[in-house]
C-alpha cells in the first residue's frame, strides 16, 4: 500500500466473472437463479454500500445483466457459497468495513495528523470517498488494510518513531496523492468488473480521462460511442447537486501529466485489441441496405429521399414519384 504506482492494464485479470450455476442446484419453476443487487445484499446481511464495495473489490462475484447497462446480478450459488463460509456474516462485513481519518487514526493508535500525513504521502490508500458540504472530501479506508499496516514490523517507525523526513517537515499544500491513488485503485475495480470484455476494459480506462483526451486518442466516432457505452459514471460520493457532480468528476479524472500520458497509452493499446476482437459498428454500406421490393435502389425515383424517409418508404404501396 505504498505510494501510487502504475501497472499495465493488460496485467489486471478479471476475477468477478461468474461460472455457470452448478448442475447440482435444482430450482423450482419460476425461481430465478440470479438475484438483483438489493435482494442479494439483504440475503448477505449487508448494507447496500457495503455490498457495492464488496462487488468492486471482487469479494462477491457477479455478472452484468441487461446487455451491460442494467447493473449486475448475483447467482444464488454465490450467495450459498458466501453464507457457508466460516464467520458469516461478521467476516464478510469486516472485509468491507471502512473508516475515516478519526477512526482510522484510533485503530492504528496514531494521531490524526500523522494518519493524514501517511495518507497524503501515499502510504495509506483510500477505497472510497464521500462529499461533504462546501466541497469537503472525506476519504475512507479499509479497516482491515489499516490493521495490517499497523501490524507490519517494517512500519513501526512510521507509527511510533519521531517524525522525520517527509513526515517531519511541513507538507506542501499541493502534495496529496490520495485522489490519484484512489483513481488507480478505482481503475483496478473497473477492470475486474469488465469481465474480460475488450471494449469494457478500454471503457474502464476511458472513464478516468477527460472526454477531450479520449477524442484525441480515439478518432473514430463509432469507436468512441462504443467506449461511452462502457464508461463508468463518477461515484456520487453521497452528495447531490451540480457542485458535487463537478467535484466527483474532478476526483475521477486524471490530473497529472504523467498519469494522463499513461492512461492515454493504455487506452490506445486496449482500443487496438478491442478493434481486433470486435470492431465497433460503423455506418451501413449503401450497397447492403435492405430494399422493400426487387427493384434496384438506383432505379427507384427519389432514391436519395428514400434514405431519409427510412421506414416510411417501406410502408408505401408505390414509389413516391408515382403520386
Amino acid at each position: 500500500m505504498s505510494g501510487s504506482t502504475f501497472t499495465s492494464v493488460t496485467s489486471v485479470t478479471a476475477v468477478t466473472s461468474v461460472p455457470s450455476p452448478v448442475a447440482a442446484e435444482r430450482r423450482s419453476p419460476g425461481r430465478d437463479p440470479w438475484l438483483e443487487p438489493s435482494r442479494a445484499a439483504r440475503e448477505l446481511g449487508l448494507e447496500r454500500h457495503e455490498f457495492d464495495l464488496a462487488v468492486r473489490l471482487g469479494r462477491i462475484r457477479t455478472r452484468p445483466v441487461g446487455g451491460g447497462d442494467g447493473g449486475r446480478a448475483v447467482a444464488r450459488t454465490e450467495i450459498a457459497r458466501l453464507r457457508a463460509r466460516p464467520g458469516f456474516p461478521e467476516a464478510l462485513r469486516a472485509c468491507v468495513e471502512t473508516v475515516g481519518t478519526a477512526r482510522g487514526a484510533a485503530l492504528m493508535k496514531v494521531t490524526e495528523d500523522r494518519f493524514t500525513r501517511l495518507a497524503r504521502l501515499g502510504l495509506l490508500v483510500p477505497v472510497r470517498f464521500t462529499l461533504g458540504p462546501h466541497g469537503a472530501v472525506d476519504w475512507l479506508y479499509l479497516a482491515e488494510e489499516l490493521r495490517a499496516f499497523a501490524a507490519a514490523e517494517e512500519n513501526a517507525e512510521l507509527l511510533t518513531g519521531r517524525p522525520s523526513g517527509a513526515l517531519g517537515t511541513p507538507l506542501d499544500p499541493d502534495l496529496d496523492v490520495r485522489p490519484r491513488n484512489w483513481r488507480n485503485r478505482h481503475l483496478g475495480c473497473l477492470l475486474r468488473l469488465a469481465d474480460g470484455d475488450p471494449w469494457g476494459r478500454a471503457g474502464a480506462v476511458a472513464s478516468l480521462l477527460d472526454p477531450l483526451q479520449v477524442a484525441e486518442v480515439v478518432k473514430d466516432p463509432y469507436e468512441r460511442s462504443r467506449l461511452n457505452a462502457h464508461r463508468a459514471a463518477p461515484p456520487a460520493g453521497g452528495a447531490s447537486g451540480p457542485s458535487a457532480v463537478r467535484l466527483a468528476r474532478e476526483l475521477t479524472t486524471a490530473q497529472d501529466e504523467d498519469e494522463t500520458a499513461w492512461l492515454r497509452a493504455e487506452l490506445t493499446g486496449l482500443v487496438a485489441q478491442a478493434r481486433e476482437h470486435r470492431p465497433a459498428p460503423g455506418p451501413t454500406p449503401r450497397s447492403s441496405r435492405a430494399v422493400c421490393t426487387g427493384t434496384p435502389e438506383r432505379d427507384r425515383p427519389l432514391g436519395g429521399l428514400r434514405a431519409l424517409l427510412g421506414r416510411r418508404w417501406c410502408r408505401s404501396r408505390r414509389p413516391i414519384g408515382d403520386r
